[in-house]
């Protein structure tokens, strides 16, 4: 039996990056997958992929009423929710002066109001089940700073802090509520900041040879570590893990590697 055997796990984002392979990884500890996403086409495919422990389901996590459907219909279908992973992300980069009111607005809507309006949504079905566990996806950048990034590092911060209330406001009721930081994610969402022809795994390579403090991870295994990162906090192995950031960054944040000092 896997550690997630009968339980029930929403995931956002789930149609391609981390979301996927989250989604896989959830299912093959036991549990039962809602694979959500606006990509109808891509998050399908994932749910057949998967099999019977998978369905798909579409959801904007910046509306509301898109969410109260989504928990109604699962709840009801599967009689709870034990587990959601707010994954869904969307990524901006310009320059400060540079980044319009819209631009800002939407990173917010996906990254912050998303996980809040998904935190919003299952805590009553949770709260009824006395237990559940919701793993919200933040960022390095949301621990420390990039040029470029205002509008996405103000989402990933705010997202720690949101599930630092949570755990505070949820724990009595058996919800654990954590934090993961990691460095990679999908190719996907920088895809469009990269210089025309360069691949995202060259680009991850390049960044490997910079921080010389990272281990040495593919793009996909760096992907799969972060999946494997939320399974554990998804399951009872986190039993005392709550209201924290879990670091997956292969030690970006640990310091700065100088060559000639000792130890170099």
């Amino acid at each position: 039996m896997g550690r997630l055997e009968g339980r029930v796990a929403i995931v956002t984002g789930a149609a391609r990056g981390t979301g996927e392979e989250t989604a896989r990884q959830l299912a093959r500890e036991g549990a039962s997958v809602v694979v959500a996403d606006l990509l109808e086409e891509a998050g399908a495919r994932v749910a057949a992929e998967i099999g019977e422990a998978a369905r798909y389901e579409r959801l904007d996590v910046t509306d509301e009423e898109s969410w109260s459907a989504l928990v109604e219909r699962v709840s009801a279908d599967c009689g709870t929710i034990d587990v959601l992973v707010n994954n869904a992300g969307v990524l901006h980069m310009a320059a400060l002066d540079e980044t319009t009111l819209a631009d800002y607005q939407r990173v917010v809507g996906v990254n912050q109001v998303g996980p809040f309006l998904g935190m919003k949504s299952v805590a009553p079905v949770m709260k009824r089940a006395g237990r559940g566990s919701v793993v919200n996806v933040s960022s390095i950048d949301g621990m420390s700073a990039k040029n470029g990034l205002v509008a996405y590092s103000a989402s990933k911060w705010a997202v720690r802090g949101m599930t630092r209330v949570a755990a505070i406001e949820l724990g009595r009721h058996g919800i654990r509520v954590n934090a993961v930081c990691p460095e990679a994610g999908s190719p996907e969402m920088f895809r469009p900041y990269l210089p025309e022809g360069l691949d995202p795994e060259v680009a991850a390579s390049f960044q490997q040879r910079i921080l010389k403090t990272q281990t040495k991870r593919s793009l996909a295994e760096k992907i799969s570590d972060i999946a494997r990162m939320i399974v554990f906090l998804a399951s009872d192995d986190a039993g005392s893990c709550t209201g924290t950031d879990f670091l997956v960054d292969g030690g970006n944040l640990s310091g700065t590697y100088i060559k000639l000092a000792p130890g170099g």
